[in-house]
């Protein structure tokens, strides 16, 4: 496959690119490097530094290559931002999305792959796990975003041949230390305790312990990074073989809540996580955890990475190896 990849430079673009090299596609990643980072970028994937919604690079590039698919990656993702600044999320999220599409189309590129979330459920109560015909019940416009996109997608299915990948909550690092995340501003969990192990922060603050929940702390389905990357070469295959729409949800079924994941992580590192709570954040859910029976029955993959403990611990041992280089 020659796969045209948006957001390369970010966390799950890189290892979605990764795991395409090291089946021996072929990738050509596009990004402004306006969220991620040159140094996530593969040695072996070609790479332009331009916005998806410049039409004209994006034509010219389609036109200089034979892709057989795009995977789109490229979006914000912080969801307290988009409580503070929604238009920036509609604008980039939604609006470029949707002008990068309609360019890949008009240079006979209708084969993609779209990046959304499993936040686009909200809350869900009435079930434990989550499928794809689960009501959607946005808490924030990042998830609102990621909806508008997806309507799109299905408005035109005259026009393209998508597969929607709607993640649950993605963590870990590539296990040969290739990428990783390095957001300065990350609020997931599992990067903000390895900071802490490695002593880049002091503690980690916890958002709400009055949920109804075991423990009164939220829950989340956390599936592996390169698992979740895997998924995508295994989909595009399937895309291209069957050419029929689909939506799938990515996550392994396991719900795990704030206090489980800082308590095996301080299991895992002598106590090192020093934790007190505070009020819940905007657009927070209490419980997402995915029902992945669809996406099983479609492709052939199996999740290599499916224990907490291993998720912490490649994180904490990225985390070691980018706090080593800025030192």
């Amino acid at each position: 496959m020659n796969v045209l990849l948006s957001g390369g430079a970010g966390y799950i673009g890189s290892h979605a690119a990764l795991s395409l090299l090291d089946k021996g596609h072929s990738v050509h990643i596009v990004d402004n490097l306006s969220t991620g980072s040159k140094l996530l970028i593969p040695k072996n994937a070609e790479f332009t530094n331009c916005n998806i919604n410049d039409e004209s690079k994006i034509s010219d590039l389609i036109k200089s290559d034979k892709f057989d698919l795009l995977m789109h990656f490229a979006g914000f993702i912080q969801v307290e931002e988009s409580v503070q600044q929604p238009e920036k999320y509609f604008e980039n999220n939604t609006n470029n999305a949707i002008k990068f599409f309609n360019t890949c189309k008009n240079n006979g590129l209708n084969k993609l792959i779209f990046s959304s979330t499993a936040a686009a459920y909200g809350s869900v109560r009435e079930k434990k796990l989550i499928d794809e015909d689960t009501n959607l019940n946005p808490q924030n416009p990042y998830a609102e975003s990621k909806i508008r996109t997806e309507k799109f997608l299905f408005d035109n299915q005259d026009k393209f041949n998508f597969i929607i990948l709607r993640y649950f909550n993605v963590a870990g690092a590539d296990k040969k230390m290739r990428s990783g995340q390095i957001s300065k501003k990350s609020t997931h969990l599992i990067k903000i305790l390895s900071e802490v192990v490695v002593g880049k922060r002091d503690g980690i603050e916890i958002f709400g312990n009055d949920y109804n929940t075991p423990d009164g702390t939220a829950i989340r389905d956390y599936i592996h990074v390169s698992d979740l990357a895997d998924i995508h070469a295994e989909i595009a295959e399937y895309l291209l073989e069957n050419l029929e729409s689909n939506l799938f949800n990515c996550g392994y079924g396991n719900g795990f809540s704030v206090l489980d994941v800082i308590n095996t992580a301080n299991r895992i590192y002598q106590n090192k996580i020093i934790y007190r709570f505070s009020s819940r954040r905007d657009g927070d859910v209490e419980k997402l955890i995915s029902s992945n029976s669809k996406i099983l029955k479609h492709i052939n993959w199996k999740p290599k990475h499916n224990d907490l403990k291993e998720i912490i611990n490649s994180s904490v041992k990225w985390e070691e190896k980018i706090n080593a280089s800025d030192t």
